[in-house]
């Protein structure tokens, strides 16, 4: 299962906490990459958040991997569960 996250700062809870869980964001990515769970970050240009692409076996570990994240309780989130296109060949 594939899962495309936009997550936004709510920059209205701006404080030491917020910016201590923003500056273990991408250790905490980086581990997930190693494991498989996300296949890629990107910040989103001109705005203080960013997207991710999750890969998990289950609703169960996308909901625990995302709660976890350091910035959860910081940011407002989009999510967006993704099917591959398959291509057919010409013809059929």
């Amino acid at each position: 299962m594939k899962f495309l996250v936009l997550w936004q700062m709510e920059l209205s809870l701006l404080s030491p906490e917020m910016a201590r869980a923003v500056g273990a964001m991408p250790e905490y990515g980086q581990r997930l990459e190693r494991d498989g769970k996300v296949l890629a970050r990107y910040h989103v240009v001109g705005s203080h958040g960013g997207a991710w692409i999750y890969e998990v076996d289950s609703h169960e570990e996308f909901e625990r991997l995302l709660g976890r994240a350091p910035v959860f309780n910081f940011a407002r989130y989009t999510v967006h569960a993704l099917a591959e296109m398959e291509s057919r060949p010409p013809g059929d």
